[in-house]
């Protein structure tokens, strides 16, 4: 064999580099979609969960200071 011609194995690696290329560009695809919000959307967005959560904590602990 000369070096003209291919290895027909010797293309493996590159054939699992593209595939895994595919498929990391298709996981990170799926996440842009779900989360198209700017940064100050999604920090507004954060900020409102965040009080939510705190609300609920702070009555969670007023209700066990009741209970004692």
């Amino acid at each position: 064999m000369s070096g003209s011609t291919e290895n027909p194995c010797g293309n493996q690696r590159e054939l699992a580099r593209q595939k895994n290329l595919k498929k990391t560009q298709e996981i990170h695809k799926g996440k842009r979609k779900e989360d198209s919000l700017s940064a100050s959307q999604r920090k507004q967005r954060d900020s409102e969960i965040m009080q939510q959560k705190q609300k609920a904590a702070n009555e969670r602990k007023s209700l066990q200071a009741g209970a004692k």
